[in-house]
């Protein structure tokens, strides 16, 4: 399938959406809170450009002005880090919506979202498949097998929305478990005929092994929902209500930067992303929300219920409550 635009002509058009956008909110300057209670944090995020308003507070020393100092440790997925954030591992998490409401609903573990993530945007994820495959068309997956990095995550909901949008019941296709960094290398072997990925592995799959992509996923039922946030455990909201506001503030200053500025969504993905810079500057990236939409968080949980992930529709205010005004100040 041959995308309509150019993935640099829809870069363009997204900064500029995203300088617009950010141009009408309120960024915030920098506000140090007094004698946080944990200035020491441990971060799991999974490495995409989703991350990026981590790694810019980070880079840019916005944590550091909260008083806070921040090791930031990389994730497979936010399925893999939730049980350990449960026992003290992590501090605060970062990854898809999907496998915290699922953690919520399915094992009631009490998480809260403290600051938004990213939004998803054209070209920022993608079903992605190997140079020379005679797959042309979505309807063409039938059957076949898709590497997702996490099983019952987003990346499943994403795909089972586009499969359903063409046709093809998502039980007729095979979801495969692969980290986002072996996915090039399972779609070069043939391990798996498809691949989801986000930016920046969408560009280095294209990279290193010429993979070609098949569709956006950002359309239909799933154009432009939330995809990450910033999470954490109710316990540790309470008892550290001030380190979460700091942490909180400095994510909200970075995203406004992430918005209006791609170099720093680049230099922060070549800092701790683990891509080259090149990779990072071709690369799509997502929007930059500076506030938690609980509409579109629902609607998210609206199609984990039609696609089978929860028994009925999870109400995301129990994941978004609890957040008092000395946090969300």
């Amino acid at each position: 399938m041959v995308h309509p635009l150019t993935r640099k002509s829809v870069l363009g058009m997204v900064a500029v959406a995203a300088v617009l956008a950010a141009a009408c909110s309120s960024g915030g300057g920098h506000q140090a809170v007094a004698g946080v209670e944990k200035p020491d944090l441990t971060v799991a995020a999974v490495p995409a450009l989703d991350s990026a308003g981590l790694y810019i507070a980070q880079q840019r020393g916005l944590f550091a002005a909260q008083g806070l100092h921040v090791t930031i440790v990389p994730a497979i997925s936010s399925a893999t880090v939730i049980a350990a954030q449960q026992a003290g591992k992590y501090d605060v998490t970062s990854g898809a919506y999907v496998a915290y409401m699922l953690a919520d609903a399915q094992q009631h573990a009490n998480l809260r979202i403290i600051a938004p993530g990213s939004n998803m945007a054209p070209l920022t994820q993608e079903v992605m498949v190997p140079p020379g495959s005679p797959i042309q068309h979505v309807r063409e997956l039938k059957g076949k097998k898709i590497g997702v990095n996490a099983l019952n995550n987003v990346g499943t909901l994403l795909i089972s929305s586009l499969l359903t949008d063409n046709g093809v019941p998502p039980s007729d296709v095979t979801f495969v478990a692969i980290p986002f960094p072996a996915m090039a290398a399972a779609l070069k072997a043939h391990q798996v005929d498809a691949a989801w990925l986000p930016e920046p592995f969408i560009t280095g799959a294209e990279e290193s092994m010429g993979a070609t992509a098949l569709a956006d996923v950002d359309q239909g039922a799933t154009q432009s929902i939330p995809v990450s946030g910033y999470i954490v455990t109710q316990s540790w909201l309470n008892k550290y209500p001030k380190t979460a506001a700091a942490f909180r503030r400095a994510i909200l200053e970075a995203q406004a930067i992430a918005n209006t500025s791609l170099a720093a969504v680049q230099d922060g993905m070549v800092a701790y992303g683990g891509v080259s810079l090149t990779t990072a500057q071709i690369a799509a990236a997502p929007t930059f929300p500076l506030q938690t939409n609980e509409p579109l968080l629902q609607r998210i949980a609206g199609l984990m219920e039609q696609y089978g992930m929860t028994q009925q529709i999870f109400n995301v205010k129990q994941m978004i409550r609890g957040l008092n005004p000395v946090i969300l100040g």
